[in-house]
């Protein structure tokens, strides 16, 4: 029996998370990029350079669906709005870390995310946590108190900016789950992408400085990844649920303990380690009793920096 020329192939799920993981490492590339920049250049300004290639990337993808007019308009606005302005803010924090912790231990803190969207759920989407998930979360935030312990990650500016990008960021993906209820995904790209386009430019405006013919290559090579990133992980979501291919971002963790290492010779140290093998065992056990309970949240684009 023939099947059906709309039947997904069998490979299907395989060539997603392969996908996946093929976007997971270009981001984790960009972030190896925007450090060697933000040694250099304000982390305001590139910022705005980054964020114009996503921007770019989402504008154009919406267009093709339907009119940006159209896809504007919200019933909660308000809502959309607080997206893109928490999502700028979690990557102007980023780009902050960047400058001072290494991309070992910065993927490692950022990674407590999922633990974040757990609690902020409760309060703003009403969502009950039992026993076992709250067990996960707390086993968690343990992970990140072992990798900033005495002696570990100081807990200076950039440590406290990599706290501040994983809260910023898991709100963000809280209020994604609240206004898909009633706005399309298009019109939910369409707000980020702009409102993040506008603050990322009036405050990257006033950074702006000459550069050399290096430094225009290393930003061409971020806002063009950016879309390819972006257009690979869009291709990979629709071969196979958010849910499944969630798990396959903790890859980010190792690829920047790599380029950390490969770049910059900066290492994690074992108990950091430690640490960051806690918070990923805990977000996978989230992320299992919420697939469990069918608590499973709707594709959100992922921005560079956050795989």
């Amino acid at each position: 029996m023939q099947s059906r020329p709309d039947t997904p192939r069998a490979d299907t799920t395989g060539r997603a998370i392969l996908l996946t993981l093929i976007t997971v490492g270009v981001f984790g590339v960009q972030d190896a990029v925007s450090k060697m920049l933000v040694q250099d250049y304000s982390p305001f300004l590139i910022t705005m350079l980054r964020y114009w290639g996503f921007a770019l990337f989402a504008l154009v993808l919406v267009a093709r669906q339907a009119p940006l007019r159209q896809a504007f308009r919200s019933r909660m606005p308000g809502w959309q709005v607080m997206r893109g302005v928490l999502l700028i803010g979690d990557i102007w924090f980023f780009a902050i870390a960047l400058k001072t912790v290494s991309l070992g231990e910065l993927q490692a803190i950022v990674i407590v995310y999922p633990l974040l969207v757990t609690l902020f759920a409760i309060p703003v989407l009403g969502e009950k946590v039992g026993v076992f998930r709250f067990v996960a979360v707390g086993a968690g935030f343990l992970g990140a108190m072992v990798i900033m312990r005495p002696g570990g990650v100081p807990l200076d500016l950039g440590a406290l900016c990599a706290l501040a990008s994983a809260t910023l960021y898991a709100f963000y993906i809280v209020i994604t789950r609240k206004v898909s209820q009633v706005d399309s995904a298009a019109t939910s790209m369409t707000y980020v992408a702009l409102v993040g386009l506008v603050l990322s430019s009036v405050v990257g405006v006033f950074f702006i400085e000459p550069m050399g013919w290096r430094d225009v290559a290393l930003v061409a090579f971020i806002t063009l990844t950016t879309c390819a990133g972006h257009g690979v992980m869009v291709f990979a979501l629709s071969m196979a649920p958010a849910s499944v291919l969630q798990p396959f971002n903790y890859f980010s963790l190792p690829w920047a303990i790599f380029l950390g290492v490969a770049l910059f010779g900066q290492w994690i140290d074992p108990i950091s380690m430690l640490g960051a093998g806690i918070i990923v065992a805990a977000g996978l056990v989230v992320m299992a009793r919420e697939r469990a309970r069918k608590v499973v949240p709707p594709p959100v684009p992922q921005q560079a920096g956050h795989e």
